[in-house]
């Protein structure tokens, strides 16, 4: 069994297009949720989001590589561009064989679908672009990652809703820890802030028309986010031959079904998660010093999450900062766990934890230390980052500092 580590990170969101961005949004307590702006918003009755402006795609990608790439996937390449820079990971046809890419997403690429659909039945027309198939498929990111880098080690992509991150970053760790292979891209990317992206999550009522304030007892629904976080997970052993930084160390994961609604969330599966958690890292509830929460800001979601909370950690939970980032980023479903294990770095290599934007009143059923409206400093050896997702799919990683 090898010991896993983070040796890079990249990502994309709405706070940043970079880390040293998106870390100083978290130190800030900047909350990057406005105006959405895409075809037909005003048809939406929900108009805000945490939607990533000013994306020059033109910029970064030639005009043959953006007829192949949904802006799901450039969120994702230039994510992993970024985390293979910092790690300084060099694959020559050795590592090739024992790298791969692991990716989350929970809808593709949606803008693609979005833009064929409105070319077929509001204006019309009796074709879609040739590579439709290609760029809004779930697995593209995942595809063109290993194709750029010669990742020539598994390489495919988890769909399991608003936990498709956690369990690709879980699967990686797995991977690289079992010896499967020695390096993996892993993370997360999505991009459904279109027109029908947000029409479908109206239906379900989940939608907030104003902010996204988690564990608050004004809390009114979720924010969608878009963007993407990629790492690179290396055994401790491969990073320290080539004297690589190493910016945490992937201690556990675990991942549950609670088996039974399709959108209410089961506080014993996500109690059995964190615990799984735990004990495949070897700490007790009393060596974790920040959990880095689902927290959503529906009143469902976070009212378990809580309860699982309180039965987890008992009476040390009050000694424990919990804090959602989604108030700040917004929820970015399949990609959100990736972006949000920025922050439990964050809280490892400098002892900064990112608050809870929007706070305004306590609620009873969520009595916990939210860190709200300012980050915090602590000192942090060890946390966990939830993530629970429609269909009861649950999944949670254990971090621990080097």
């Amino acid at each position: 069994m090898h010991k896993v580590v983070i040796t890079g990170a990249g990502t994309v969101n709405a706070l940043a297009t970079d880390v040293a961005g998106t870390l100083a949004g978290f130190r800030e307590g900047r909350v990057a949720i406005g105006p959405l702006d895409f075809p037909e918003v005003d048809r939406l009755s929900v108009q805000v989001g945490a939607q990533v402006h000013g994306w020059d795609a033109g910029a970064r990608h030639s005009r043959s590589e953006l007829a192949l790439y949904d802006r799901v996937t450039q969120f994702a390449l230039e994510s992993a561009g970024q985390a293979i820079a910092q790690a300084g990971l060099e694959v020559d046809e050795e590592l090739a064989l024992a790298a791969g890419v692991v990716l989350g997403t929970a809808g593709g690429g949606h803008n693609t679908i979005d833009e064929s659909y409105r070319a077929l039945h509001g204006q019309g027309k009796n074709r879609v672009h040739p590579f439709t198939i290609p760029r809004l498929m779930h697995s593209a990111a995942a595809a063109h990652i290993a194709m750029r880098y010669g990742l020539k080690g598994p390489a495919f992509t988890v769909s399991t809703a608003c936990a498709s991150s956690n369990h690709a970053m879980g699967l990686a760790y797995q991977m690289v820890r079992s010896g499967a292979v020695r390096a993996v891209l892993t993370g997360g990317a999505e991009a459904s802030l279109c027109f029908g992206g947000v029409k479908a999550w109206e239906g379900l009522r989940v939608m907030s028309p104003d902010g996204c304030r988690p564990f608050c007892a004004t809390r009114n629904g979720m924010v969608q986010g878009e963007g993407a976080a990629v790492f690179v997970f290396e055994a401790y052993e491969h990073a320290r031959a080539r004297s690589a930084e190493i910016l945490a160390e992937v201690a556990g994961f675990s991942m549950t079904s609670d088996a039974g609604d399709i959108v209410m969330p089961d506080r014993d599966g996500a109690v059995r998660a964190m615990r799984g958690a735990l004990a495949d890292a070897g700490l007790t509830p009393e060596a974790i010093d920040y959990v880095n929460a689902h927290g959503t800001a529906t009143t469902a979601n976070d009212r378990v999450e809580a309860a699982a909370l309180a039965e987890v950690f008992g009476p040390v939970l009050a000694g424990i900062p919990v804090s959602s980032t989604k108030s700040m980023h917004g929820h970015l479903i399949g990609a959100t766990g990736a972006v949000e294990l920025l922050a439990a770095i964050l809280a490892l290599r400098e002892g900064v934890i990112a608050p809870t934007m929007g706070f305004q009143q306590p609620d009873p059923d969520c009595p916990l230390d939210m860190v709200p409206n300012a980050a915090r400093n602590a000192s942090v050896s060890a946390v966990l980052s939830n993530a629970f997702a429609f269909g009861g799919m649950n999944a949670c990683l254990a971090l621990r500092a080097v």
